[in-house]
């Protein structure tokens, strides 16, 4: 009947970037991405409203520890 959804792995560029949750202290706002450790960019890819969209992320990219910044 039902199937499970099969969780596709995204890749990003583990040498030259590192998970980042940049998070507002204004707004309370956070948002996951990828710092570039090379320019210092910050590259969005998602907004975290709660502890389930921050474990999707993770799963997603499999990253297990993720630093953040404000």
């Amino acid at each position: 009947m039902f199937r499970k959804k099969k969780t596709v792995r995204k890749e990003y560029d583990k040498l030259h970037q590192k998970p980042v949750l940049h998070c507002s202290i204004c707004t309370g706002e956070t948002v996951a991405g990828f710092k570039d450790l090379r320019t210092g960019k910050f590259e969005e890819v998602m907004l975290i409203r709660g502890a389930g969209d921050l474990a999707a992320f993770k799963e997603l990219y499999g990253v297990e520890e993720i630093t953040k910044e404000y």
